[in-house]
């Protein structure tokens, strides 16, 4: 069965954003050499097509064959003229709103039951890339978590999940971590 990863930029203090309409790479998570080089290394298929083609990577990566995001999300690219960020990978938008399109999969019913078609299929890991109300909404079905931790602190904006209500805590196990010079954490937590 395929794994759920929610692979996420955070800060100190749980957030992904600065608030809801903000671009996730803005201020808060400054982008050094030894941050892309970790992600050339081992997460090459999370760069979006435009930073591939900028740092010349080809490679299809081990880890992820789709990308599953929320329309927020999604809309970060649409705003910068980019209608599919991971041509290379399956790309799945979960949006009531959107119309469908050619260049990434709308799928308009409930997220939960689509990932579980996803994980009982063959491949690779699914890669969850937020947002927040979407990795709230898949809470349950999340296999891993792999955080990386900026040394920053934001005091308010998006969380990490929204909208769990009154859902129970679970317990995750650290099975990784890599700390690069710039003081990013990357932590892995196994459900």
């Amino acid at each position: 069965m395929r794994k759920l990863t929610y692979y996420v930029a955070s800060t100190l203090d749980g957030y992904i954003a600065e608030r809801s309409d903000a671009d996730p790479s803005g201020g808060l998570f400054a982008i050094g050499q030894d941050y892309i080089e970790f992600v050339i290394a081992n997460y090459p298929e999370t760069l979006p097509v435009n930073a591939r083609q900028a740092l010349g990577v080809t490679d299809a990566g081990t880890r992820f064959d789709t990308v599953v995001e929320g329309r927020r999300s999604y809309q970060i690219g649409l705003d910068m003229g980019v209608s599919d960020a991971y041509p290379h990978l399956r790309h799945i938008v979960f949006s009531r709103k959107l119309a469908q399109t050619t260049d990434v999969e709308i799928v308009a019913s409930d997220p939960v039951e689509r990932v579980r078609k996803l994980k009982a299929e063959d491949g690779l890991g699914i890669w969850l890339v937020g947002g927040a109300e979407l990795a709230g909404a898949l809470y349950d079905e999340i296999d891993e978590i792999v955080v990386k931790v900026s040394p920053v602190t934001a005091g308010a904006g998006v969380p990490l999940f929204a909208g769990r209500g009154e859902a129970e805590a679970r317990r995750f196990t650290l099975t990784d971590h890599v700390i690069l010079d710039s003081g990013l954490a990357v932590m892995t937590y196994s459900a």
